[in-house]
């Protein structure tokens, strides 16, 4: 029996959309069901065990419910997931990495309140000229605020979030990791930024189909 290897699953695991298109024609209960099967092998022929927080877990499978992902899949993946909560308290991180955390979150709040000043300013003066243009109000309010508001949502989530942990279940994958020294799974790119500040081994949603796939060609 080879030796055993430990992966750390995040929801983006199965559900990432290129991953879909690559291996499931973008059906996502297709896509859980070829992963499920993959995962089930190697765990019987090469000692591979793939593990959820118990929050991602839940999150994962609300997610398979909204899709009406078949009871057969449900049940294949709570029988080779492995559900388990990280210790927290006996974890131990880095200081210098939770210095980073706290420097990076407080750079990402100053970048969001910029653009929400630019969001106002720039808003501000283009209600004033078309109000000055006669323009009614009910049609600047439409135009003006409805164009600015989605520009503000996607400038300020890129900006506070994209690249770092924006949630629990991200942390848990990360903490459940390194608990148990394992790899981690994601197509999340905050996940995988922390994974490497932590040390861990990061392997992309896309790869890592591959890599059982490559794994269980030379066993069989």
């Amino acid at each position: 029996m080879p030796a055993k290897q430990r992966f750390v699953l995040d929801t983006t695991a199965f559900t990432d959309t290129q991953l879909r298109e690559e291996i499931g024609e973008g059906d996502l209960a297709t896509t859980v069901d070829i992963l499920i099967d993959l995962i089930a092998k190697s765990r019987i022929k090469l000692n591979m065990s793939c593990h959820m927080p118990p929050i991602t877990y839940k999150e994962f499978i609300n997610y398979m419910t909204r899709y009406e992902c078949p009871e057969d899949i449900l049940v294949k993946t709570e029988t080779w997931i492995v559900k388990k909560s990280p210790n927290r308290y006996d974890t131990k991180i880095p200081s210098e990495i939770f210095y980073e955390y706290v420097y990076d979150m407080r750079e990402r709040m100053n970048k969001g309140m910029k653009i929400s000043e630019n969001a106002i300013w720039e808003t501000a003066i283009e209600s004033m000229v078309r109000l000055s243009r006669g323009q009614e109000k009910a049609d600047i309010e439409f135009e003006v605020l409805g164009n600015a508001i989605k520009d503000f949502r996607k400038k300020y989530r890129a900006a506070l979030r994209k690249g770092t942990l924006d949630s629990a279940p991200d942390l848990d994958c990360l903490l459940l990791a390194k608990e148990l020294g394992a790899g981690v799974v994601a197509a999340d790119e905050g996940i995988k930024v922390w994974a490497e500040r932590l040390g861990l081994r990061f392997l992309s949603a896309k790869s890592f189909p591959k890599m059982m796939r490559e794994y269980l060609k030379y066993y069989e």
